[in-house]
């Protein structure tokens, strides 16, 4: 492994990284906005696993392949941008329907779903292959007793626990506001909306973001 220098700036640059709000933790409050605070976890946990399907891709020298070929990195791009928007609607259209309801149909599943759906959000979002192809590299040590795809393994499995856990206080600290908020119909609905809505704004920033 690299000498205990490169691994100690490893190990800041990630906590900077991830305590940066970005667009995973507006992800996973909206999540817990729009539901309560189990759904926030199993999003996060979803994207926790999602994750190391970019980190394995990573490993085995799969991401370059976005770099190479722009065409697909710009399909899963969007289709990760359309899922997003998707989500978002859906979450609109749940709150209306839950309007006469005291549980909300959609928040009656949301768990389940927020853990399921963010698997698929994570592996359709190319932007973290690319962060790993470019992070990753500079603390790998190609003459180490590790091979070069072990080295980037080990170190993807901490960027990935370290981003996660940045993501859960992220959501306790929504399930604060939302448990204060919920008890009052009205709001839980709103609160669905405003989950939607994050959802909906995540998936345009992804569609017309600059690659």
């Amino acid at each position: 492994m690299p000498s205990i220098d490169i691994l100690l700036a490893f190990m800041l640059t990630t906590a900077v990284f991830a305590f940066i709000p970005g667009p995973a933790m507006l992800y996973v409050a909206a999540r817990t906005l729009a539901a309560d605070r189990r759904a926030g976890l199993m999003a996060t946990l979803g994207i926790h696993i999602g994750c190391y399907v970019h980190v394995i891709a990573a490993a085995a020298g799969l991401s370059i392949l976005f770099h190479l070929v722009p065409t697909l990195y710009l399909a899963v791009k969007l289709a990760g941008a359309a899922y997003l928007i998707f989500l978002g609607i859906r979450m609109f259209r749940a709150s209306r329907q839950a309007a006469g309801n005291t549980v909300p149909a959609f928040e009656k599943k949301s768990a389940a779903q927020a853990f399921a759906e963010s698997i698929l959000v994570e592996v359709l979002n190319p932007k973290t292959a690319i962060f790993f192809l470019a992070f990753l590299p500079q603390f790998v040590d190609a003459g180490a007793s590790f091979p070069v795809w072990l080295q980037f393994l080990i170190l993807g499995t901490v960027v990935n626990l370290m981003f996660s856990f940045a993501d859960v206080i992220c959501v306790l600290a929504a399930g604060l506001v939302t448990k204060r908020l919920a008890r009052i119909s009205s709001l839980q609905r709103n609160l669905q909306r405003a989950g939607g809505a994050v959802l909906v704004g995540l998936g345009l920033h992804v569609a017309f973001q600059r690659s």
